[in-house]
């Protein structure tokens, strides 16, 4: 017989849900300046999405961490 698995904590929750809406407002943010960014050359507009597709991940960081340990900080 196997060990029943443990419930998630509520922090795991919290952390899945805010690390959705971050992306959402990424992206509403990122989609509200397309009228713009069309405009530019095509050089241009290729380094800016290059940099707002990954600029998303790095606020993600001190989350993911918080969700896994319970604090934003790591431990000397």
């Amino acid at each position: 017989m196997t060990a029943p698995q443990p419930q998630p904590s509520a922090r795991k929750l919290l952390g899945i849900a805010i690390i959705v809406a971050i992306i959402v407002l990424w992206a509403a943010f990122v989609a509200s300046l397309a009228p713009f960014v069309g405009k530019l050359p095509v050089l241009v507009q290729a380094a800016y999405y290059l940099v707002v597709g990954v600029g998303w991940v790095f606020p993600l960081k001190p989350l993911v961490r918080w969700i896994q340990t319970g604090t934003f900080r790591t431990r000397p």
